[in-house]
């Protein structure tokens, strides 16, 4: 059985709860829904949700919503919804219905009111700190609101005024009346309704009272037909709160079913955003899209595909327990599709000139390269070969150790797509330092074949000195030094100080036929992307990833 056979037939703890579902007709059609808070840019935790839940609905056959829970219009912002929609639809997903919680605004007031009219709501005129102050401890019950008996028609006079925006904001809130002595504390008379003098991002000053997310969150799935919630797991304690405002409400079945999942954690990043727009406020990063961050912003111009996002979502599954998936695994993904679909390319980014002797002075010759070895229909480009060249400065030592099968004094090593070369002399300045190489070609190993079958174990690449074109090299590494920086007092402290390095590299003249947005391969060196601050006059290019996982080497010194 194929992999592509056995990931089909594998079915993780969602599906089976789903197929539960299905086989004993509570639902008819699976409809999920990905329902992010407009304050900030997505990360790639968010980019396991979205493609957990369109997922499903491929899967099935179903439907999913992209909705919006803009229940607080203090921190939320239409460019943060442009950025998620972008997100998604780049991830390869298109939703069925765009909703927002602010679409229900009217029909959750109307709701508030039933369950003040049933005396399962009450107005509080407790502050914030002193509700805290009265919320016990999960062995020791709450103590009640003074406010928590009044009438009816009192409840129902001060929700109205407190629409008509006669409060100052946080003098009084709507609770629910549940159970004070709840080990559950979400249950303990949780706030459904707060009092915000703050223009909200679509209805403007219309409301001055917004709904808590637990409020507007099990009824928005409900108006919309949503079968299965997919939520992370440290909404678990919030679901007999979901469960709870459904039946008080006194919603027909068949209502929603709130599973939860575990979250993403990944090593060497953090994922609260929060602290990701600490790094964005602090200047730690150069913003959300910095190719550092973890956001999927920063993950498209860092070079990551839509395609090793969701390999990467399919690969570390669905699980109920929370665990750190190791970063390296995201990178294997990309290098996998990368290796794909790349385009080759030959850049140097710390060059050492060599001067071959035994060519004239206007030596030029048109060589053939490959575009992608991997796929054939891409064909070649030409290469141009020239008197002096570029060679990575790493890839000549003077002393070398036992195992060094790159260029050394007097020996030879296949230069790619060109000859057999010999360094016969090395050329240093006042101070000792390597300026130069002085070599030969053999003439009549064009192609790197051996033309009498000597054995050259070593192959380099290499750039033309007269035509190679510059560019600036943004060599990005993993933003923390420790794997779990959340574990330090203060998380920026593990920051990487060399997660940048900025160099000027020198690329064969094909690049100018590379597109913005186009993966290649810089040949033993990495993958890389041109960057959205690319001209006309100066190209800009950010690495990708590494051709192998460098960072375990460092580790493990």
């Amino acid at each position: 059985m194929s992999e592509k056979d056995i990931n089909a037939s594998y079915k993780n703890f969602i599906e089976e709860l789903i197929d539960a579902d299905l086989d004993r007709g509570y639902v008819k059609e699976v409809y999920t829904r990905f329902p992010p808070e407009p304050n900030g840019y997505l990360h790639i935790g968010h980019a396991k949700s979205i493609c957990l839940n369109f997922g499903l609905k491929e899967k099935y056959k179903g439907k999913c919503n992209l909705r919006f829970d803009d229940t607080n219009p203090i921190t939320e912002d239409t460019e943060y919804v442009q950025s998620i929609m972008e997100d998604v639809r780049w991830l390869g997903f298109e939703w069925d219905k765009l909703c927002y919680a602010s679409d229900y605004f009217e029909q959750l007031y109307e709701w508030a009111i039933f369950l003040i009219k049933k005396g399962k709501a009450y107005v509080c005129d407790l502050t914030a700190e002193e509700v805290s102050a009265m919320r016990g401890t999960p062995t020791i019950p709450a103590t009640p609101s003074p406010y928590r008996n009044r009438s009816v028609e009192e409840n129902l006079d001060l929700f109205q005024r407190m629409r008509a925006g006669e409060f100052p904001e946080g003098s009084r809130t709507l609770r629910a009346k549940i159970d004070l002595a709840s080990p559950n504390m979400h249950m303990r008379d949780p706030v459904l309704y707060r009092i915000i003098h703050a223009s909200h991002h679509r209805t403007g000053d219309k409301w001055c009272i917004y709904p808590m997310y637990d409020f507007a969150h099990g009824q928005s799935d409900y108006i919309e037909g949503i079968t299965h919630s997919i939520c992370t797991l440290e909404f678990e304690v919030h679901r007999p709160l979901y469960e709870w405002f459904l039946e008080a409400l006194e919603l027909p079945h068949p209502r929603p079913r709130q599973i939860e999942f575990a979250r993403l954690n990944l090593s060497y990043t953090v994922m609260s955003k929060r602290k990701l727009l600490e790094l964005v406020k602090g200047n730690y990063v150069s913003g959300w899209d910095d190719p550092r961050m973890p956001t999927i912003s920063g993950l498209r111009r860092r070079g990551y595909t839509p395609e090793s996002i969701r390999m990467f979502a399919e690969r570390i599954g669905v699980a109920k327990r929370e665990n750190v998936i190791d970063v390296g695994l995201l990178e294997f993904c990309i290098r996998e599709d990368l290796n794909k679909k790349a385009t080759r390319l030959m850049a140097v980014l710390n060059p050492l000139k060599v001067v071959i002797t035994n060519l004239p002075d206007n030596y030029e010759e048109t060589l053939i390269a490959i575009n992608n070895p991997e796929n054939e229909a891409e064909g070649t480009h030409e290469l141009l070969f020239t008197k002096e060249i570029f060679i990575e400065r790493d890839d000549f030592m003077e002393n070398p150790p036992k195992d060094y099968f790159r260029l050394i004094p007097g020996g030879e090593v296949r230069l790619r797509y060109a000859y057999f070369l010999k360094c016969n002399e090395v050329v240093k300045d006042e101070n000792g330092n390597v300026v130069e190489l002085r070599c030969t070609i053999d003439p009549e190993s064009r192609g790197g074949k051996s033309p009498d079958g000597r054995k050259v174990k070593g192959t380099i690449h290499w750039v033309s000195a007269k035509y190679a074109v510059p560019a600036e090299v943004r060599l990005y590494d993993r933003l923390f030094k420790s794997e779990i920086p959340d574990e330090a007092d203060d998380f920026k402290t593990e920051l990487n100080p060399d997660s940048l390095k900025i160099v000027t590299g020198y690329i064969e003249p094909f690049v100018r036929e590379i597109k913005y947005g186009q993966n290649v391969q810089f040949e033993r060196l990495g993958y890389f992307i041109l960057d959205r601050e690319t001209t006309a006059e100066r190209l800009v290019f950010n690495r990708t990833v590494t051709l192998k996982d460098t960072w375990a080497k460092k580790v493990s010194k």
